[in-house]
């Protein structure tokens, strides 16, 4: 993985503008710290820094290719996996290639078939092309929104893109500012986003599975995929069988590397899965596959059961070490170091995020990093397959709003009254829970649950799945791990969608489609868990140590927060008097005081100006 950036500006000469340049290119450091680069001309400006995963010779950014007169020059983030597929057909069409990497695939993929070439890739991108002789950029992003690409238009024209936000806060035209929505994302939506929004004000996210151009006209954007209904005409045998060739086959995509790679295994079914064939796969070729799982200190001590987090997971990691018989490293964390990197996370996101779910999986990702430049892990498979409890949960299912945030009131009672009087938050959360709704496909003859089916999946790609994309992105790359998604092989998204809901829970429970389809992979304990989440720490000392810290911001009485949040409700958190589950049930009120200091932090640290 890489991080890219670079501006258009048809009304100066970029070349002389080069310091700027430079700065952006030192803020993506960490995403590509094995090479780096500058193009520059006239009016376009590309930047690049890279993390060596595939032909490190011969995959350097930016890459240049001609052809017809034109010259065509990218930066791109991401890998593909079917760039031997592409390869190929390019080779019939002519084409002669350098490398093996998929980098010099996109570019003469764009170079044949122009912006149609994004419906031919399945993999996770971000990327730009420079037409010098246009003098127009071409800008994409993959189906499933892995990788991110944010931009704005400053007030004196011209684009500024970016993969992070830090890059472009770098350029000085792009100010550290918020204003009236930017509260309302961070108290109603966060640590989600609206799709497209940045928060920081004037800064905007390429949607996943969008493309477009900015010219001289301006810029266009138009999406280019999305989940379609249609009628699902498979037996269920066949369609099991569809879906064990579609898992097996975006597994073993996604083994492809240059440099060493493993597995996140948290015993759980998605994770076991890829680590189950993932591992035979690499047995076939006569090496070794590295798992790895992560714990906090003292957690056993007090972890107690519940709905939501039915079991512990380290029973079941061990089970899966022994079966499958290769290395496995169990990474343990500390509450005072959890502590600690809530901030380097926000660092990592540039925006407060979900609080320790973020900095547990960033020391996590450090030590991997030790290891392997390469990870493969299961997020995304409860979105697609429906394994999260509200997809069944009957209190939850039919509730008219965003099934992981039945919060509104709660989260809006923070406000300030100046603020509150500002915002209608229902309305504002409302708004957008409908709008995604408007834009799900339904067929005519859908039932009242197959509608609704449809329409959590769509809730749940749209929305909560990108709040994950986003901890996973930045907090891997932040230590320069590329972590691989394969359940968000857009063709199991797209087979998914049309799948009937009694097909989808075979056997009676959440994802029990999945369950039957690998069942061959997994030992019965592991294949018949019940769904737990992400693990998090109960340790009593993370609880007293974020509320001493927001003790002593409240006693400080100088937060920037206090222009918009009240103090009193902020009293009121730490006396657990009022405290409600803020995302999901992985923010509850350690996570929601955790979420307040990282809110505060960023203000401090990115020096945001409420305007």
């Amino acid at each position: 993985m890489c991080g890219i950036a670079g501006q258009i500006d048809y009304e100066s000469d970029l070349r002389e503008r080069e310091t700027d340049f430079l700065r952006m290119k030192e803020a993506l450091r960490r995403r590509g710290p094995d090479q780096e680069g500058l193009y520059l001309t006239p009016h376009g400006a590309l930047v690049h820094t890279r993390l060596s995963v595939i032909d490190p010779e011969n995959g350097r950014q930016p890459m240049t290719a001609g052809r017809g007169g034109e010259t065509y020059t990218l930066v791109y983030n991401g890998e593909l996996y079917n760039t031997e597929d592409l390869r190929t057909e390019l080779s019939s069409a002519g084409w002669d290639f350098a490398g093996h990497s998929d980098t010099e695939v996109l570019l003469k993929s764009y170079i044949e078939w122009g912006e149609a070439c994004v419906e031919k890739f399945n993999g996770i991108f971000a990327f730009a092309i420079w037409e010098e002789r246009a003098e127009r950029l071409f800008l994409a992003r993959d189906r499933m929104g892995v990788k991110p690409l944010f931009f704005t238009l400053p007030a004196g024209g011209g684009l500024v893109f970016a993969s992070e936000i830090k890059a472009l806060l770098r350029h000085p035209a792009v100010p550290a500012e918020m204003d009236t929505d930017s509260v309302a994302e961070l108290m109603l939506i966060g640590p989600g986003r609206t799709p497209g929004y940045g928060v920081f004000r004037g800064i905007r996210e390429v949607e996943p599975a969008c493309c477009g151009t900015f010219s001289r006209d301006g810029l266009s954007l138009r999406r280019y995929w999305s989940l379609r209904a249609e009628e699902h005409t498979d037996s269920p045998e066949r369609t099991v069988e569809t879906v064990r060739f579609l898992v097996e086959d975006a597994i073993r995509r996604q083994l492809v590397s240059d440099v060493p790679l493993g597995t996140f295994l948290s015993g759980g079914l998605d994770s076991s899965i890829i680590s189950s064939v993932a591992n035979r796969a690499y047995r076939e070729k006569g090496e070794t596959l590295h798992t790895f799982s992560v714990d906090y200190r003292d957690n056993d001590r007090y972890f107690t059961a519940g709905k939501f987090q039915p079991s512990g997971d380290n029973p079941y990691i061990a089970r899966m070490s022994d079966y499958l018989g290769c290395p496995h490293m169990n990474i343990v964390l500390d509450t005072p170091a959890l502590v600690e990197a809530l901030f380097t996370a926000v660092d990592a996101r540039d925006l407060p995020g979900m609080a320790d779910i973020d900095s547990s999986l960033l020391l996590f990702c450090q030590q991997v990093r030790e290891q392997v430049t390469v990870a493969v892990s299961g997020e995304c498979a409860d979105e697609v397959f429906g394994g999260y409890p509200w997809f069944r949960d009957p209190t939850v299912r039919p509730e008219n709003g965003f099934p992981w945030a039945q919060s509104t009131a709660y989260r809006s009672s923070f406000l300030t009254d100046e603020f509150a009087g500002k915002i209608d938050a229902e309305e504002y959360v409302r708004s957008r829970y409908r709008s995604t709704l408007h834009k799900t496909d339904f067929l005519p003859g859908d039932a009242s649950e197959e509608r609704r089916t449809r329409g959590m999946m769509r809730l749940n790609t749209d929305w909560f799945m990108q709040t994950l994309l986003d901890r996973k992105d930045r907090m891997s790359m932040y230590h320069a791990l590329e972590v691989r998604v394969p359940y968000c092989d857009y063709r199991i998204a797209e087979y998914l969608y049309n799948v009937p809901t009694e097909l989808r829970e075979l056997g009676g429970q959440e994802k029990g489609l999945l369950r039957e389809a690998m069942k061959d992979w997994l030992p019965e304990e592991v294949l018949r868990r019940k769904k737990s989440p992400y693990p998090k720490t109960v340790h009593p000392a993370y609880l007293k140590e974020v509320s001493l810290r927001l003790r002593r911001l409240l006693d400080e009485g100088d937060s920037p927060l206090f222009a918009f949040v009240r103090r009193d409700a902020l009293e009121g958190l730490l006396s657990d008097s009022r405290a409600q589950p803020w995302y999901g049930q992985l923010m509850t009120t350690p996570q929601t005081i955790a979420y307040f200091l990282q809110m505060d932090y960023w203000m401090r640290k990115y020096g945001v100006k409420l305007v």
